[in-house]
């Protein structure tokens, strides 16, 4: 994903091997792209739902507001396909956020790239974002083109007030994810030490193995994530 504020996590999974070995260690990264620039045309065009845009990107309330009033559509989205909602998720800016479910914006939306304003605000980790866009009925079980969830993004981030908003919201805290690969997995990976005692506090199992037969504490260590791997490892 190239996107002005949600960068990609990828995973790289190996592969067994003809005899069922697994062909190298598990590694997940974060791939942090560069900013593209402007995604919205400039203030002074005069297309409403430009304003909106780069209000919302811009965290312009007042001009969202003012747009919106005069007719600029809730539903606009800007060359890489994100809405207002998603820019304003993404900034974790609750206000924008407010005024656009207020003006009939599709909570679930995605951009081009299938990101939605629940896996931008859980990204960002701004958990009163996360819990509003859920009240708003937000889809927690919605895919990315990598097939990424929210609780992917939360996890690896290490937002662990979004994750909590997440799971207090029915998500299982035992979830598997492509490769088989849990919230803890991903927390762990990253060296989220808070995310991963959040997630244990809630319940979530250390014994749990991915595709590659890894556990958490596996991954952690493998990941040169050492003080996260005991704490998981502890009883």
């Amino acid at each position: 994903m190239r996107d002005e504020a949600i960068d990609t996590m990828t995973i790289s999974v190996p592969r067994r091997g003809s005899r069922g070995a697994l062909s190298r260690a598990a590694l997940i990264v974060l791939a942090l792209a560069a900013p593209l620039g402007a995604d919205a045309q400039a203030p002074t065009n005069p297309s409403l739902n430009a304003q909106l845009l780069v209000g919302a990107r811009q965290g312009d309330l007042a001009q969202v507001e003012r747009v919106l009033a005069a007719g600029a559509a809730p539903t606009s989205r800007n060359r890489l396909g994100k809405t207002a909602l998603i820019l304003a998720a993404e900034k974790g800016n609750l206000a924008i956020v407010e005024a656009m479910l207020k003006a009939g914006a599709d909570v679930d939306q995605a951009s081009l790239e299938g990101v939605t304003p629940l896996m931008a605000a859980s990204y960002a980790g701004a958990a009163p974002v996360v819990k509003r866009l859920l009240e708003a009925g937000a889809k927690t079980d919605s895919l990315d083109r990598m097939n990424k969830p929210a609780m992917v993004y939360a996890a690896g981030q290490g937002s662990a007030a979004a994750i909590d908003a997440l799971l207090a919201s029915g998500i299982d805290v035992d979830a598997a994810y492509e490769h088989g690969l849990t919230a803890l997995m991903w927390a762990a990976g990253q060296g989220q030490a808070d995310a991963v005692r959040l997630l244990l506090a809630r319940g979530a199992k250390r014994d749990l193995r991915d595709d590659r037969g890894l556990t958490a504490a596996e991954i952690a260590r493998q990941t040169n994530h050492a003080d996260v791997a005991d704490a998981i490892a502890k009883p």
